[in-house]
């Protein structure tokens, strides 16, 4: 049996810790309160105007019952807006603000710091590397994870 410490599972919930604080810390430093989560919500909003919850859940790869509250915190913090949508009551299209354009820019130094920061101990090639075998790792299990990545058509 291998150790924990062999494990890829383990190793990716480690990384995933690590990951989490360096950006918490980096992001802080600058003066931001955003989150990882947070933040990637915020950046796929912003590449995706009038996008509806279900479809950022899925651009995310965030649980679509959750994802609300995501949704929640960043149009408190007025870097967001949600409204009914005009084509399916039922659906909450998402558009990014001023504010929001501008908090994206703004943290765009501390969230490269922090990638930097996670990689550190490895050379480029072996950042390269680890980001394609992560990236093929995940497009063989997506379809696993209670929350998959969707790749969606936005019009």
């Amino acid at each position: 049996m291998r150790e924990i410490h062999e494990m890829p599972g383990h190793l990716a919930r480690r990384f995933q810790q690590i990951a989490v604080a360096v950006f918490l810390a980096e992001v802080e430093g600058a003066g931001f309160d955003i989150t990882p989560v947070q933040y990637a919500a915020l950046a796929a909003v912003g590449a995706n105007p009038e996008i509806d919850q279900v479809t950022l859940a899925g651009l995310i790869a965030f649980d679509r019952t959750t994802i609300t509250g995501v949704v929640d915190r960043l149009v408190l913090k007025g870097l967001i807006t949600r409204r009914e949508s005009s084509q399916d009551r039922r659906a909450r299209e998402l558009k990014i603000t001023h504010a929001g354009r501008r908090t994206l820019r703004s943290m765009t130094p501390a969230v490269e710091a922090a990638q930097r920061t996670m990689m550190d101990g490895l050379t480029e090639k072996e950042e390269k590397e680890l980001v394609r075998l992560l990236q093929k790792a995940i497009a063989a299990g997506n379809g696993l994870s209670r929350a998959p990545l969707r790749k969606v058509a936005i019009s």
